[in-house]
């Protein structure tokens, strides 16, 4: 299978790295061709710039033409804000876009429900988090949750949409660190088996 990777944390130490590496390697393992995007190493530019730059730009059209091709995708990243890094932010706006991901019928103002594009049969989105969960849950009510299922993923026809959540991970051991990188990459190859 094809699968798309993109990794958002700028630290290179991050514990987002180590799971990134390790959900790779298990997948490249069981055989299938990941495409690894760590978008601060890649510099991408997260601006919308809404001409031709972001048409113009390489990574921008590599990203786009691997999103629109693959069967696969994980994303990984830190829960700032509940909400993803900036960078993702502006990952999300330039390739996940219309004529890539979705579309709209002919003749809709893009105010109808659009036909997602995307071929992706399951998405992995795995957080880090530094929030307890009955907190987050009490007074945040897990917005990421609601902007990876409801309002990126499904939109764009992803049908299986898979979430982990690693908390809290400030204070956590090596020994909880390793566990939760077993159970990143067992997770990982359940989903995309």
């Amino acid at each position: 299978m094809n699968i798309m990777l993109v990794l958002a944390h700028p630290n290179k130490n991050s514990f987002n790295h180590a799971i990134a590496l390790r959900i790779r390697e298990g997948l490249e393992a069981q055989g299938h061709i990941v495409s690894f995007h760590d978008l601060y190493e890649e510099t991408f530019d997260p601006v919308l710039y809404g001409d031709e730059r972001d048409l113009l730009d390489p990574l921008v059209r590599q990203h786009r033409a691997e999103l629109a091709a693959t069967e696969g995708l994980v994303i990984i990243h830190p829960n700032w804000w509940g909400q993803p890094p900036a960078m993702l932010k502006g990952w999300i706006d330039k390739i996940i876009c219309e004529g890539v991901a979705y579309r709209f019928n002919t003749g809709d103002d893009g105010s109808g429900i659009p036909e997602g594009l995307l071929h992706i049969r399951s998405a992995l989105v795995v957080n880090t988090s530094n929030t307890p969960e009955v907190r987050e849950l009490s007074a945040f009510k897990d917005p990421l949750d609601t902007i990876w299922r409801s309002c990126v993923l499904a939109y764009c026809g992803v049908q299986e949409i898979r979430r982990k959540v690693f908390r809290v991970v400030a204070g956590s051991t090596n020994a909880q660190r390793e566990k939760w990188l077993w159970e990143a990459e067992r997770l990982a190859l359940y989903i995309f088996r």
